[in-house]
């Protein structure tokens, strides 16, 4: 009212209507509009401690220690409960390997859904340690790593598991990642390095100037490690050697990463979020709004940056951020290299998932063939930005017979092979 006055008065003084409105083009356009910042995303989900995303086809799912997991299907603007049989709702990680969901809870285990979260089933045969708190999946390979217990690794989507330690000096295991054959565990004595499937576990700590590993990320060749009160520390030689990468970084308590084409995400305990596009050479933060800047959680979907905090879900779009921005309701986050996964079901009648892993922008085809070659199908044929991709192929008018997928990146080329039984 006080602007809308002041105006009426000086329109008063002026001798046309001409004169007003010059004088009040020049007021508003001197108004700046407010500056586009993080903006909280809680509904439905409430003010849970959010500890994991994973980003699947079009749902987000977050995993809160007390709450559960929920789901989102409209990029975080509502969120809805998901823990029909999750006995256990202390989730301190989530992780997805194409239709198969997996929680990591805090006392009871592993839990497995195969249908988005509807209905959950405890798969802990053989985890004689309850106390999760890290998973990486790889095709039919899923790592978790717990408190108390060191790791534990199932090939066979958690129906099994095996405890994998030999080499291991600390059994508390805050981080797991897979990249390829090489399997990586972080505690509170350093990263270790199993290059035969959990057989035996060697240290990997040369360059490491702290050994409290927390959280892993693995962008193309490089792999990050992030750290209690070091910050963060770069390897691209498997973690032979580690290299700080801490310049703007003025946290040093780093949680979560992920990233999106070039552009790298930290989240941190105590000071927020921040971004690097130079491989962490220098860090920037990105707190604008930010209502909690206790970091657990990370993850790229669609045009937003998502931080899962003490206090639950905030958003922010990536244009406030980077140029590069990923379109799409594809997921975008961390991988080492193109990696095409073995179709589920397999053998399949009528229709089966293919899912695979981009490690930065490029243009994919993805082509399936029939056993002498000749191509049949067509599934992907465009460029796409990094992350995990997921769909269905379905053989209807096909015999049964042995067929194969192809995925082609550049000079990157992988086939597989499925099984048709009608």
């Amino acid at each position: 009212m006080k602007i809308l006055s002041r105006l009426a008065f000086r329109a008063g003084s002026f001798n046309s209507l001409n004169s007003f409105l010059v004088v009040l083009c020049c007021l508003i356009t001197n108004i700046k509009p407010l500056h586009a910042q993080w903006l909280m995303s809680n509904d439905g989900i409430g003010t849970w401690n959010v500890s994991s995303f994973v980003i699947s086809d079009t749902n987000i799912f977050a995993g809160t220690y007390g709450g559960g997991v929920f789901r989102s299907t409209n990029n975080g603007t509502n969120w809805f409960e998901i823990n029909s049989g999750l006995t256990n709702k202390n989730v301190y990680a989530i992780a997805n390997s194409g239709t198969h969901l997996f929680a990591g809870t805090y006392g009871g285990g592993v839990f497995l859904s195969m249908d988005n979260g509807l209905s959950w089933n405890e798969v802990n045969y053989g985890l004689s340690n309850p106390f999760v708190i890290s998973l990486a999946c790889s095709s039919t390979n899923l790592l978790a790593g717990t408190m108390g217990g060191g790791v534990f690794l199932s090939n066979n989507n958690g129906t099994t598991w095996s405890m994998v330690n030999s080499g291991l000096t600390n059994m508390d295991v805050y981080a797991v990642a897979i990249a390829g054959t090489n399997l990586f565990a972080g505690t509170w004595d350093g990263a270790f390095l199993s290059t035969n499937n959990g057989g035996n576990w060697s240290s990997i700590i040369n360059g490491l100037t702290t050994t409290s590993v927390l959280a892993y990320a693995i962008f193309g060749t490089n792999i990050f490690a992030g750290t209690n009160d070091g910050g963060v520390f770069l390897s691209n030689n498997n973690g032979a050697n580690w290299t700080a990468v801490n310049s703007g970084l003025t946290n040093p308590n780093v949680r979560a990463f992920c990233a999106t084409c070039t552009t790298i995400f930290c989240g941190t305990y105590g000071g927020g979020v921040f971004l690097s596009t130079n491989n962490g050479s220098n860090w920037t933060a990105v707190n604008s709004g930010l209502g909690n800047d206790n970091v657990f959680a990370l993850a790229v979907f669609d045009t937003n940056l998502y931080a899962g905090t003490l206090s639950g879900v905030w958003k922010r779009s990536l244009t406030e951020m980077i140029t590069s921005v990923p379109l799409g309701g594809e997921s975008n986050n961390l991988h080492l290299h193109f990696d095409l996964e073995q179709n589920f079901p397999n053998p399949f009648n009528s229709s089966t998932n293919i899912s695979f892993n981009v490690p930065s922008m490029a243009f994919i085809t993805l082509k399936v063939f029939d056993a002498l070659g000749r191509e049949l199908s067509t599934l992907i044929n465009k460029e796409l930005f990094a992350g995990t991709y997921s769909l269905q192929w379905n053989a209807d008018g096909l015999v049964s017979g042995v067929y194969y997928y192809r995925l082609q990146a550049g000079s990157y080329t992988e086939t597989k092979k499925l099984i048709l039984l009608r």
